[in-house]
């Protein structure tokens, strides 16, 4: 009897606090209500936004404020780096290579590399700030990620080992393969066909068969 009694008391209890959670969210639900169509979920602080939108344009845009140089980066890059991408970008064992490979990108042996391939410095910064290093990704302050990029590109001569990189200056620097990503895509057979449909588009289709006839359909137990 007694412990009935007890389970009957946890279980009313239990209902009290659920009920109390629920009217708890219906009322702060209804606080922003009129600034939502559907009513649904709550309205994002800039906090909330800060902490993801993350990504650095080409031009430099979005880059956080902060600075470092090659100098500083170099001994970030051996705590946090080098294990697996070496001292001196080389890669170890099967991780990437980060520098070097300048030129090579014709050969019949592509180095692709930070300094032969990528575009942007700035692709380095976003990559580096928001998945490295592999297992602490974000754990670099803005200021750590600008040396490490530095750095970086110093090991492939883009950059001199004294150079401010910043938010102001990221967006300026010159890399090797630049000219090498090209828009509108030049390839003959990217070219598109005619006037593409964008809208209402009757795509003529033809089946070439049928999942039970050749036998991928489950039979109904």
């Amino acid at each position: 009897m007694y412990v009935l009694v007890e389970k009957n008391m946890v279980l009313r209890a239990f209902s009290v606090a659920w009920l109390s959670i629920c009217l708890t969210f219906v009322f702060v639900a209804g606080v922003n209500a009129a600034d939502r169509p559907f009513g649904l979920g709550s309205l994002a602080t800039t906090e909330q936004v800060s902490g993801w939108d993350i990504d650095v344009r080409p031009d430099g845009k979005g880059a956080p404020i902060g600075s470092g140089n090659a100098i500083e980066g170099e001994e970030i890059y051996a705590e946090r780096c080098a294990a697996c991408h070496g001292d001196f970008g080389e890669g170890i064992d099967r991780w990437p290579i980060l520098a070097g490979g300048l030129g090579s990108l014709t050969s019949e042996d592509p180095v692709k590399t930070v300094g032969s391939y990528w575009p942007y410095a700035s692709t380095a910064y976003d990559y580096i700030y928001r998945a490295m290093p592999f297992g602490e990704a974000q754990s670099l302050t803005h200021n750590e990620t600008y040396q490490v990029v530095a750095y970086i590109l110093n090991m492939s001569d883009i950059i001199d080992e004294e150079f401010i990189l910043s938010n102001e200056t990221i967006g300026k620097v010159k890399m090797p393969n630049q000219k090498g990503f090209m828009m509108p895509d030049p390839r003959p057979d990217g070219q598109p066909k005619g006037n593409p449909c964008m809208s209402n588009c009757s795509v003529p289709t033809k089946v070439i068969g049928r999942a039970r006839s050749i036998d991928v359909t489950p039979d109904k137990e």
